[in-house]
This record gives structure tokens, C-alpha cells and sequence, in this order.
């Protein structure tokens, strides 16, 4: 089977597609000056870009890891944005976790599977 790389440098590629499904990498904000509402936003269109390119969309979404850099504070924050963005009747399966991300100013990086139309 063909394998797909989308958006590929030494380091990574932004998405993969083999075998029906497209893989998401962590994808993150470009404008970190943003809180959660906007830094989500700015991921979540991102993820729409690399879903278009591998041929499906949000409505295909299987499973989506969420990480945030403070839950307490930002939870509820990223949830609104979350919610109004995902595919009525098509929620993926989904964790959400506190970690240190890769650079301070980053408030949320998202991960996410989908399958292939």
C-alpha cells in the first residue's frame, strides 16, 4: 500500500496516509501571543488544511488527543472553540492531558485521526 506524506521536512511530516486513514501530527498556533480561544481556533484550522489535503474532513474524525498547557485555567476555553468545531453527530473518541509543551507561549497542541473519503 501507498504511503502519503503531506507537508514533510527532515524532522516530520504534517500528516500520513495509509490504509484509509490520515494521521494527523501535533499541530499547534502560529500567533502564540493568542489565549486558548484563539490559539485553538488557529489549530483547528490547520488541522481542516492538512484533512482537505489528505482528502476527507472533520466528519471522518476517529480519535483526537488534546494537550494543554494549563487545564485549570484553559479547559473550559479550549472546550467552547472544540465543541462549535466538531462535525454535528460526529465527535471523535478523545483524551485531553496537562503537559509542558514545546515552547511557553504554547497553549494547546492537537493531535487527530481521521478516515480517508
Amino acid at each position: 500500500m501507498e504511503i502519503k506524506r503531506i507537508a514533510t521536512d527532515t524532522r516530520r511530516s504534517r500528516a500520513v496516509v495509509y490504509n484509509g486513514m490520515v494521521f494527523v501530527g501535533g499541530q499547534t498556533a502560529d500567533d502564540r501571543s493568542q489565549d486558548i480561544r484563539g490559539q485553538t481556533l488557529q489549530t483547528l484550522a490547520k488541522i481542516e488544511k492538512f484533512l482537505a489535503d489528505a482528502g476527507t474532513d472533520k466528519s471522518r474524525l476517529l480519535t483526537a488527543q488534546i494537550w494543554i498547557k494549563d487545564l485549570e485555567r484553559d479547559f473550559a476555553g479550549m472546550n467552547e472553540i472544540w465543541d462549535a468545531w466538531t462535525a454535528p453527530g460526529a465527535a471523535p473518541t478523545r483524551a485531553t492531558a496537562q503537559c509542558d509543551l514545546g515552547a511557553k507561549d504554547i497553549l494547546v497542541e492537537i493531535i487527530v485521526t481521521a478516515a480517508v473519503n
